[in-house]
């Protein structure tokens, strides 16, 4: 990282009052907290380890203020190297966020809960900006109320845990309290000041409850602790009036149009439902079984972009004035783990069994087949997508003495079964009607063919060494090994070097190198739909996500996918003086080679032609695949500092996180000779998605906290600083719109009252200065309907407020 850059990270966190504010105790980023996350060794602490690892409390989780109780915004609120940015019009990735770690892809971070490995969604995210083209965990399905902590390791961390561990790891520990429980009760609402036509907004009506509670079993430390939660939000909008774009026909009835709200731009409208337990019973003196498990139900309904009276894509006799499809998801999400912990020996021991499912249901309403005319339906499902993960882990552990030393000697084996199986739609979502020259298929999405489904399948093996200890009374060092082998992919070799040297009592520093392994997803081998996306001219045209084996992507050069493989290098240094101030400040790089990608958006004229000259196939106007387009390279910096001391009568924490990092693109893959044939706009990497991969998500952030903990109230504010943001459209002939948005300021605050030891009552906002993005230019603004872009982290919707009360026993 350059000098004047570091130099630079560092001022502003210390000049930027932080905010993720924690009691002394329970500080997000207390370096005194013992972590299980990124090493075997029992006695590690968040300041002891050679990795930066952030800790995150079940409080700190509730004072964040999450909109509709989202885990994901949770910790993109806490955690500076954490991204989640929101999106709209934007198909499936409506329904499922994707989330971003040290600015790397969505599923370059490999989520756990209590040590296990969670499954991805079903859905890949193919028309976000951010994120295209991933397969993420849902963050969202993973009940908020069910954490005690969470712990994040920001490093490469496939020898310890195996593929998809390139960004770092996310281990979520669930509550096990043996008894007492709570009820959470929030409501909020965005209240804003909109600045197109500068009227007041009141939406986004959110409410959130959750209950759970604990027993103890048995008489030996054992427990269930169990819960439910439940919320519902209501959709934003943030669109603008609409001065109907140039390409639509300037008729009557669609100028009749002009200056209404036709389009929506904002948050879904969303119902979830949760439950989950976590419990363990002891057998004996030797014996423990445990298990734990969460389940999730989710229905969102999303908005598309409207379809005019006088257009192509309309039925007048259906929709005389025009209409704008919505997007519904079913989304059902299981997780259950099972295993028994002993000691045999001088061996811990831990075998358990988790399986993982994930299904997604799409449906369309609102919308047409206009090649059906009058005879179409208005609403179909356009199919069914369903992942599922079995895993079988047998972990041991043990201490051995080398000379005068103490060491810790871990070893395993992990089992994983995957499968990905796509279901087709109704009949009538991808039928060729018999309206000549009309578009085919259910707009805003045609549904899977049975020709396009797949069901596939695949088994990893992984076995893994790690040795770690003192080498002596200053200097920590972890090794640690592991082969991988995929019955589709083949076998990799990862390891990882990382230790930790005391300079003093006070200062320490820290490092680590690693080489990471990502397998592509099933989901990434097999997805395919069809979606409405920009043409060459700015316009609306029906487009498909093709995989690699379709004859289609083959024909215009898809080649079989390669796994993904990293090489990471970090540096770090920690301080502790006294008992009030800690930090750390570390710096990375992490290069991937063979990076999967989704292709551009592939659309020059003569496209639908020729696909339905050559496969027999109309009404495919652009295309996309998966390829391991592009190599790149990530550098960045984060610091944390933490201050604490008594202030009237009460606890001062002061938090300081800066984040920065910065993606390159270190290598190109030509474009194949039989996409190439179809003209200059016909490329396999271009400008748009290495704006995706490069400046789309913010490249600085910096939080400043302040919390005060009395026994009868606590106060918290946090000033965030999100960086700037680049968008990037290619419509082709050299007309390339694009826009950076600048930084902006983001201020929260939260005040509750302890009315009595076990309940309390919360007032806060979020973004509460009401800021928006910079206003999008004409050419991005889509004729004025979104005026601002879904890629800015501080989101479109202006300021929140809620109310929170809390019950414990």
């Amino acid at each position: 990282m350059h000098p004047s850059r570091l130099a630079t990270a560092i001022a502003i966190a210390l000049a930027t009052l932080p905010a993720a504010a924690q009691e002394a105790d329970r500080s997000a980023t207390n370096l005194d907290q013992i972590v299980v996350t990124g090493t075997h060794a029992k006695d590690r602490t968040v300041l002891d380890s050679p990795v930066p690892i952030d800790v995150l409390t079940a409080e700190d989780l509730r004072s964040a203020g999450a909109v509709n109780g989202e885990l994901g915004q949770a910790l993109a609120t806490l955690l500076p190297s954490f991204n989640f940015p929101r999106q709209s019009n934007s198909g499936g990735s409506d329904h499922v966020r994707a989330a971003q770690l040290r600015g790397m892809s969505p599923d370059q971070v490999l989520v756990l809960v209590n040590g296990k490995r969670f499954h991805t969604s079903a859905l890949v995210n193919s028309d976000t900006k951010i994120g295209r083209g991933t397969t993420p965990v849902d963050f969202n399905a993973i009940p908020i109320s069910a954490i005690k902590r969470i712990e994040v390791l920001r490093d490469g961390a496939g020898a310890q845990y195996g593929s998809d561990a390139i960004a770092g790891v996310v281990n979520i520990i669930l509550d096990d309290a043996p008894e007492g429980g709570e009820v959470d009760a929030t409501y909020g609402a965005y209240h804003t000041n909109f600045r197109p036509g500068d009227r007041t907004i009141t939406d986004g009506q959110s409410g959130y409850v959750s209950a759970k509670a604990g027993t103890k079993l048995g008489g030996d430390g054992g427990f269930v602790r169990g819960g439910i939660e439940g919320n519902n939000r209501q959709p934003t909008n943030r669109a603008g009036p609409d001065q109907i774009p140039s390409w639509e026909n300037a008729s009557a009835a669609n100028l009749a149009l002009q200056g209404k709200r036709n389009y929506a731009a904002g948050d879904p409208r969303n119902e979830n439902y949760s439950g989950w337990f976590n419990a363990e019973l002891p057998f004996g003196d030797n014996l423990r079984g445990y298990a734990f498990g969460t389940y999730t139900q989710r229905r969102t309904v999303g908005d598309n972009y409207f379809r005019y009276p006088d257009s192509d894509a309309n039925v007048p006799s259906i929709y005389p004035s025009g209409y704008r499809p919505e997007s519904l998801g079913y989304n059902r999400d299981i997780n259950l783990t099972a295993g028994a912990r002993s000691r045999i020996g001088e061996w811990d021991i831990d075998g358990s069994l988790t399986w993982g499912r994930n299904t997604f249901d799409y449906d369309l309403r609102d919308t047409v087949n206009v090649s059906l005319g009058d005879t179409s339906p208005t609403r179909f499902n356009i199919g069914k997508y369903d992942n599922a993960q079995g895993t079988a882990n047998l972990d041991l552990s043990r201490s051995i003495e080398w000379g005068s030393k103490l060491f810790t000697l871990a070893t395993g084996a992990e089992f994983r079964h995957e499968g990905f199986r796509t279901y087709p739609g109704d009949p009538a979502s991808y039928a060729v009607g018999p309206v000549v020259g009309a578009p085919i298929g259910a707009q805003a999405g045609g549904g899977l063919t049975p020709q396009d489904t797949a069901d596939l399948h695949r088994n990893v093996g992984a076995a893994y060494i790690d040795l770690s200890g003192d080498v002596t009374d200053r200097f920590f060092a972890d090794a640690a090994g592991r082969y991988e082998h995929y019955n589709d992919f083949g076998s990799a070799w990862t390891g990882k070097l990382s230790g930790r040297f005391a300079i003093t009592d006070a200062i320490a520093i820290r490092g680590a190198v690693s080489n990471n392994l990502r397998a592509p997803s099933l989901s990434q081998v097999g997805f395919e739909s069809t979606s409405t996306g920009y043409g060459a001219d700015g316009s609306l045209v029906q487009g498909r996500i093709l995989s690699v084996n379709n004859p289609i992507a083959r024909g215009l050069g898809a080649q079989d996918l390669k796994p993904e493989k990293s090489r990471n290098i970090s540096l770090g240094l920690t301080a502790k003086i006294g008992d009030r101030f800690d930090a750390s400040l570390d710096v990375y790089r992490i290069d991937v080679d063979h990076r999967v990608t989704l292709s551009e958006t592939i659309a020059p004229d003569g496209l639908e032609g020729y696909i339905d000259t050559r496969f027999g196939v109309p009404g495919v106007q652009s295309v996309a695949f998966f390829t391991n387009a592009v190599d790149t390279r990530t550098r960045g910096a984060e610091l944390v500092t933490n201050y604490r001391q008594p202030a009237y009568g009460g606890n001062l924490t002061l938090t300081a996180t800066y984040s920065y990092n910065r993606t390159s693109i270190s290598k190109v893959r030509d474009t194949p000779p039989e996409l190439a044939a179809l003209g200059a706009d016909a490329v396999l990497f271009g400008l748009e998605e290495r704006n995706t991969l490069t400046d789309a998500a913010p490249r600085q952030r910096g939080a400043f906290t302040a919390r005060w903990d009395h026994p009868r109230w606590s106060l918290l504010s946090r000033l965030t600083r999100q960086g700037s943001t680049t968008r990037v459209f290619d419509f082709g002939d050299g007309f390339v719109p694009t826009q950076t948005y600048g930084a902006r300021w983001q201020l929260d605050a939260e005040a509750e009252w302890h009315a009595t030891d076990r309940f309390s009552i919360a007032l806060g906002g979020q973004n509460i200065t009401d800021q928006y993005p910079q206003r999008s230019i004409p050419d991005i603004a889509y004729a004025g309907n979104f005026p601002y872009d879904v890629i800015s982290p501080i989101g479109s919707n202006g300021a929140y407020w809620y109310a929170r009360a809390r019950y414990a026993w």
